[in-house]
């Protein structure tokens, strides 16, 4: 198991036990955020593990840091981002943009309601970080409930399988000057958590079948970062090291 499994697993074990799908709505809203915040968490402590020392969020009691997200200035105004990584002399250099999507819905008894609020949301972070930070490599970190893989009917398919089809055509940015809107990586992840036990499934969205280990993922993304970056650092070990 790598690193990142370990600290995410045990981050989302100090979850409460998740509410009902017919809870009150204050209720799955404040869960909702603490999944959010923990996933924001533990990335970034992987992150300050494997090089980057300045990634945010900090640990809670951090001097200096309130353990919350970060707010960056973008090309269409400050934008409050769960995980990033900036320095003094290059700015922006990477941000993970977390979303969950954790109940079905009381009427349709699926997790497909809010697909698209929460796909136009993380669009809109990536155009006004890209705007700003064009050489900054962003990731799309999208959670859904473990049901959302076997929610679908005769009539349509899953929440797992359409969130793929409607999240493919904004990945895998591999230009500086491509597209604003897409992301240079961008993941679907089920996700089991209860205190006693997590199960986390990442998949590359547009490749359903194929589940990928996170440790592959932050590899992925730091490697990118040092192909943005050859002057500065490179890729080595699992880690990102300043350039010699």
């Amino acid at each position: 198991m790598a690193r990142i499994d370990e600290v995410l697993s045990a981050a989302l074990r100090t979850l409460p036990e998740k509410p009902a799908d017919d809870a009150k709505q204050d209720a799955k809203k404040r869960y909702s955020e603490l999944v959010s915040q923990q996933v924001a968490l533990a990335i970034a402590d992987e992150l300050r593990h494997r090089g980057m020392k300045e990634a945010r969020p900090g640990p809670s009691g951090e001097a200096g840091d309130s353990g919350a997200e970060r707010r960056m200035a973008g090309g269409l105004g400050a934008k409050k981002v769960d995980v990033t990584w900036a320095t003094e002399e290059s700015g922006l250099l990477c941000a993970v943009s977390v979303k969950t999507i954790n109940f079905r819905d009381s009427k349709t008894k699926n997790y497909q309601k809010n697909l698209i609020n929460r796909r136009g949301d993380m669009l809109m972070e990536a155009v006004t970080l890209h705007r700003r930070f064009p050489y900054a490599v962003l990731a799309g970190f999208f959670f859904l409930d473990h049901g959302a893989e076997h929610d679908g009917t005769l009539q349509r398919r899953s929440t797992f399988l359409n969130a793929h089809a409607r999240l493919q055509l904004f990945s895998g940015r591999g230009d500086p000057a491509g597209r604003e809107e897409q992301f240079e990586r961008f993941y679907l992840l089920l996700l089991d958590a209860s205190p006693m036990n997590v199960g986390i499934r990442a998949f590359a969205v547009g490749d359903p079948k194929q589940e990928i280990p996170l440790g592959d993922v932050l590899d992925d993304l730091l490697k990118l970062v040092a192909q943005r970056n050859p002057d500065f650092y490179e890729f080595d070990e699992g880690k990102l090291k300043r350039a010699s």
